[in-house]
């Protein structure tokens, strides 16, 4: 009589279907990232060595959150599965951060400023540089946003450089109703990074139940012609503006009531794409 053994171990069989599962959503999340990097010119030793500082940055943050203080080198190794030489050579921290931080451009907070009293006031896109009697100026504007860290001349001249708005003859004019400096790589990639960021950041947090639930949505559509899409993008932007002035200016109330003093920072967007059928590569 023969035994038939069965060494089938349901929670191993789920562990590693989870890595698949993940490896999978990795794989389409990074997708339009290596398409950039290739665009750019980033190769694999470099996006290697990025992957490689990351997975210890974010090991460093869980073992943070369990209570530990300075993670060693051990339980760096193991969480991010990198030989102890490669945590050590990099647990020292990475360099700079080439990119701005939006959140903390005085341009950004500046023409986000200018634009909604010109969406309530459509005369104030067009404003005096510099204070003249009772009239509200650029310089205002400036001083009211970045509360006098940065000198409105600075961030006027930034602002032009961008092609956000003209300057003449002591007069500033906006030449655009959302500030996305396309004229400038630097600023378009610090823009892509930390909106994308923030956008799976609240996915992840969605799928690992790791506090209460965001709101992230989306709807999909398949067989469409091009003049459907663009009819739908249209749509989109024209209710976006609507709900980016309102956006604006509870938020623009909310920060001054606390006047800084808050711990939390928020952001909030939308998007659209469409593409042929066959343009995910999947």
């Amino acid at each position: 009589m023969s035994e038939v053994l069965n060494n089938s171990d349901p929670v191993g069989d789920f562990m590693q279907q989870r890595l698949t599962w993940a490896q999978a959503a990795c794989a389409r999340a990074m997708r339009p990232l290596i398409r950039l990097a290739l665009w750019v010119g980033l190769k694999h030793p470099q996006l290697e060595e990025l992957l490689r500082e990351l997975l210890i940055a974010e090991a460093q943050r869980l073992w943070r959150a369990k209570g530990v203080a300075e993670p060693n080198i051990s339980q760096l190794a193991v969480t991010t599965g990198l030989n102890r030489k490669q945590v050590t050579a990099r647990v020292r921290g990475s360099g700079p951060d080439p990119l701005l931080h939006t959140e903390m451009s005085a341009a950004a907070k500046t023409f986000t400023r200018w634009l909604q009293l010109a969406q309530e006031q459509p005369a104030l896109r067009r404003l005096p540089v510099a204070s003249q009697a009772d009239a509200l100026s650029f310089e205002e504007v400036a001083r009211q946003a970045s509360r006098g860290d940065v000198h409105h001349r600075s961030v006027l001249d930034e602002l032009v450089r961008l092609g956000m708005c003209d300057e003449d003859r002591g007069w500033v004019e906006l030449q655009a109703d959302s500030f996305v400096p396309s004229a400038d790589l630097q600023n378009t990639l610090a823009f892509l990074g930390d909106n994308l960021r923030d956008h799976a950041a609240a996915a992840v947090s969605n799928t690992a139940a790791a506090a209460a639930p965001f709101l992230e949505r989306a709807v999909f559509a398949d067989g469409l012609s091009a003049d459907d899409c663009a009819a739908v993008h249209q749509l989109a932007r024209e209710r976006w503006n609507d709900l980016h002035r309102e956006f604006v200016h509870t938020l623009t109330d909310a920060v001054e009531r606390s006047r800084g003093s808050g711990s939390k920072r928020m952001r909030l967007g939308m998007y659209v794409y469409f593409e042929d059928q066959e343009g995910t590569g999947e």
